[in-house]
């Protein structure tokens, strides 16, 4: 029988996403053998990371506010960007991968989950909601014009597949104006992750969009 204090952090860590509950197991323990500094160091940098990080006000990536003059991301600040484009990823993690490739420089905006990962509220209230709010009125959010195309970079998967056709019928419905609207073509494995997609392949699936 583990101790109360350590079957709960274990209980913690088994809610992180690919993490169940051997993984989970094996990260208290490593953490019940460090230092007291280096449990600290963990606390503040978790703490500090709390503070600090914001998401965007228009596509939800997450960053640091410090120095920023309003709540966009230096993405959506950056006026080099072609704000005519708009890139749907799933995650976060997506919309970092797509970045380092530095073949699309488009805006972005992050779901945050697909439609078997969102709660059946989340899905009529959150995100998709917000999205066709931003897509008729993308001044409010500091873009100048609208949209002349939506890239839908959801993984090439089944629950990918949905959500892109969910939210491509939800974009359709709210726009007053017809949208371009194109997906990844070429490159990426059914069933693969774009996180884990190489720059080349990433670069074929935007050239061969469709």
């Amino acid at each position: 029988m583990l101790p109360v204090s350590i079957q709960k952090l274990i209980d913690l860590f088994a809610k992180f996403p690919t993490v169940g509950p051997r993984t989970a197991r094996r990260f208290v323990f490593y953490l019940v053998k460090q230092p007291q500094e280096k449990i600290d160091e963990i606390v503040a940098s978790i703490q500090d990371m709390k503070n600090k990080v914001v998401y965007c006000a228009f596509c939800f990536n997450p960053f640091e506010k410090t120095g920023s003059k309003n709540n966009l991301c230096p993405i959506c600040n950056d006026s080099m960007r072609d704000k005519s484009l708009l890139c749907v990823v799933e995650k976060e993690a997506d919309l970092e991968t797509i970045e380092k490739t530095k073949r699309f420089n488009g805006l972005y905006y992050v779901l945050g989950g697909t439609i078997e990962t969102l709660k059946k509220s989340e899905i009529a209230s959150a995100r998709l909601g917000e999205l066709k709010i931003r897509l008729a009125n993308p001044k409010n959010f500091g873009v100048p014009t609208l949209f002349k195309e939506i890239i839908f970079a959801t993984n090439p998967t089944p629950e990918g597949r949905a959500t892109a056709i969910l939210v491509e019928k939800i974009i359709k419905e709210g726009s007053g104006e017809p949208i371009k609207i194109t997906h990844l073509g070429l490159g990426l494995p059914v069933g693969g992750e774009l996180e884990y997609a190489d720059e080349e392949t990433l670069e074929n699936a935007f050239n061969s969009r469709r």
